[in-house]
């Protein structure tokens, strides 16, 4: 055999080194589209280069996520091309609340056996992300290892880096009682809860509906909302973001307050969503559990002064910052 000749070992070992390639070939067009003018270089070299622009202080910010178990509801669906735009959306939207703008983002692919239809589904959701949050998806990692998942499964990591100025970083500090909490709605469930979703509604028809106007299915895939377009052009105006994820709003909405000071959120005054109120009666959910696990229809909440409580449009009053601790569902 000649040097030039290709060998089948890797291939016979269960990795199938074409199909990487026939995915890179795939793709480039969608991460092409998420290209920002301080991008150098193109797809294909060991590391992504992003030429940082002109800032006085500049502070990097930077986020790590995955998408969880709702990828099992992808599998399970049949469906790939929205758990992209949520492994963007976890990180971007958590250094979102720090004031960064999203410079750029990297993803990791983790399967068994690489299926180039499914990898370039979740890649150009990918894309699709990157291109609604304004950053560049600069690389990545799509690893094929026989034997580490089962058939057809595959894991999704993501890395996104964002920067902000100095004396511009939101970091809470200057909140005090009698500001105003503002929530933006969520899109639905986000990424965060599967575990008990998939636990509550195993059993059911993902294909019917349950009185949600779409199929179950199609409902748990909506893909997390990306913050960067309503946050960035109203950040003077913020005190605190936070981002409400794993842990609802019991646990993420203190992580902003300084020390002393606690919150009153007003039920009823946002939309409930209707997939809420499913998990809630199927599931036997007390309030507690809901607000623990779930956004609960509210998926990024920024506390203003009284007077811009007007901040943000489309958000919601949802309650204020008052003297004490924790969060109190009035």
């Amino acid at each position: 055999m000649s040097e030039s000749t290709p060998s089948n070992a890797y291939a016979q070992a269960g990795v199938n080194i074409e199909a990487g390639n026939e995915v890179v070939r795939r793709i480039k067009s969608a991460v092409a589209s998420t290209r920002r003018p301080e991008v150098m270089g193109g797809l294909g070299g060991f590391g992504g280069l992003f030429k940082l622009g002109q800032y006085k202080e500049p502070v990097l910010v930077s986020g790590a996520d995955g998408v969880g178990t709702k990828l099992l509801v992808a599998n399970r669906v049949g469906r790939h091309d929205t758990v992209g735009i949520d492994l963007v959306a976890m990180s971007v939207n958590d250094i979102l609340t720090l004031g960064a703008e999203p410079l750029f983002f990297l993803d990791y692919f983790a399967t068994g056996t690489l299926e180039p239809d499914v990898t370039v589904q979740v890649v150009e959701g990918i894309a699709q992300g990157c291109r609604d949050s304004g950053c560049a998806l600069l690389g990545g990692e799509t690893a094929e290892m026989p034997g580490m998942y089962a058939p057809g499964h595959y894991d999704l990591a993501g890395f996104a880096v964002g920067v902000v100025e100095k004396d511009q970083v939101l970091d809470g500090s200057g909140i005090q009682s009698g500001d105003v909490v503002l929530g933006l709605p969520s899109s639905g469930i986000h990424s965060n809860g599967f575990s008990l979703v998939r636990k509550i509604l195993d059993g059911h028809d993902w294909k019917a509906e349950y009185g949600l106007g779409r199929p179950l299915g199609e409902v748990l895939l909506e893909p997390t909302r990306l913050y960067v377009q309503d946050i960035l052009p109203h950040l003077s105006l913020l005190k605190g973001l936070i981002h409400v994820t794993g842990g609802g709003f019991y646990e993420n909405l203190p992580r902003v307050l300084p020390e002393g000071l606690g919150m009153e959120i007003q039920l009823g005054t946002w939309p409930s969503l209707a997939i809420f109120d499913l998990l809630e009666s199927a599931g036997q959910l007390s309030q507690r559990d809901l607000y623990t696990t779930f956004n609960m229809g509210i998926g990024m909440v920024a506390i203003v002064r009284a007077e811009h409580a007007d901040a943000l449009p489309g958000a919601f009053r949802i309650g204020r910052v008052v003297e004490g601790s924790g969060v109190t569902l009035l």
